[in-house]
């Protein structure tokens, strides 16, 4: 019994001894490389950018006031559609003490001298009335009259002006109230009741009051590298992305290549601006993230392979045409002219005919089977 059983312990040393051979032995024999192959095909390719850059409106415009004074009252808010002329804001006037003091002067010396020209014209209109007095110097009395009364009118409108912004006579065109420009959107209101604000003079711009844009009016600006924008040219079409929206997609039609470089990055890069088609939905806002593809080259139903397919050196490109030798396959090198690339495909312009298959990259199989 002990006998058998050392013969079947034996037996089973010995095949895990030939066993453990046996597959060593396979693993160290070489393997067959296995490549993948193409058959050229009739594709339309085209070469694409990818730009960064950002929606905003073409024309966006800041509303100023045209005299010096405090927010009284603000009519409008940020997103408000504002027409045209619309009031915006009201402005209180804060008179220059210089100004007014002088407006005051004015309207006292013009008051002054219309009495005197009054009294004068009540004792020539007696003598003509009399007929101790010409026509001619009665008529001239009159005028100087006119005049003096006009002088009045002026000086009281400017002392109005300067004080309260506004006079009664030009009421409807009051600089105290602040008016929008352009109609469109209210992008943002900088400024809150109590502020001050000034106007735009010589020594400074002016407080702006608001800001106005046309968002039916849409521009996209990026930024492309000097390596690609000599393949651009105006009114090509481009297609925008916006994240922010769910990856919505506009039209677009390239209309501005910047003719200088700005630097970024240690690269030069040039500035292009594209008219956005969009729709009246209200949904893009002004700064919106978004990248613009532009077709840079195309060619039209041209045979192509997988780029990977192709090989380079130097100046020079080849394939490896598959040719059959009974059950074996051979490879054969063979130049080739190419064309344009998509990054996956590129065209063929010479050497390759349609009917031939090429080899593509060495199929890599599983090291544990």
């Amino acid at each position: 019994m002990k006998k058998y059983f050392k013969l079947a312990i034996a037996a089973v040393v010995a095949l895990i001894f030939i066993g453990t051979f046996v597959f060593l032995w396979q693993k160290s024999q070489p393997k067959e490389i296995v490549y993948s192959e193409f058959a050229p095909e009739q594709k339309d390719l085209q070469k694409t950018t990818i730009i960064t850059g950002k929606i905003e409106p073409r024309n966006e415009v800041n509303v100023k006031p045209q005299i010096s004074g405090i927010i009284a009252e603000l009519m409008k808010e940020p997103g408000e559609y504002v027409q045209q002329g619309e009031v915006i804001a009201r402005v209180k006037v804060i008179p220059d003490m210089g100004q007014l003091s002088n407006a005051e002067s004015r309207v006292r010396l013009a008051d002054i001298n219309l009495k005197q020209v009054e009294k004068d014209f009540a004792r020539v209109q007696n003598l003509h009335e009399q007929n101790l007095v010409s026509d001619e110097e009665f008529e001239k009395s009159r005028q100087q009259l006119k005049q003096a009364q006009e002088e009045k009118a002026a000086a009281v409108d400017a002392l109005q002006v300067v004080r309260d912004g506004v006079s009664k006579s030009n009421a409807s065109a009051s600089s105290t109230l602040i008016r929008s420009t352009i109609s469109g959107v209210i992008l943002d209101v900088p400024v809150k009741v109590g502020n001050s604000v000034i106007n735009s003079n010589t020594f400074n711009d002016g407080t702006t009051i608001a800001t106005v844009a046309n968002m039916q009016d849409l521009i996209f600006r990026g930024n492309i590298d000097e390596t690609e924008v000599g393949q651009l040219s105006i009114g090509v079409p481009m297609k925008i992305t916006i994240g922010a929206l769910q990856d919505l997609q506009f039209d677009a039609t390239l209309e501005y290549i910047s003719p200088k470089a700005t630097e970024s990055n240690g690269a030069n890069q040039f500035e292009i601006k594209a008219a956005v088609a969009v729709t009246a939905d209200g949904k893009i806002r002004s700064g919106y993230s978004a990248n613009a593809e532009i077709v840079l080259a195309q060619a039209t139903q041209v045979l192509s392979v997988p780029e990977s397919a192709i090989e380079f050196i130097g100046d020079s490109t080849f394939v490896y045409v598959v040719k059959e030798q009974g059950a074996q396959k051979q490879y054969e090198r063979q130049p080739v002219v190419t064309g344009l690339s998509d990054g996956v495909n590129i065209e063929i312009k010479q050497g390759l005919t349609a009917d031939q298959k090429v080899r593509g990259p060495q199929i890599i199989t599983d090291t544990n089977d």
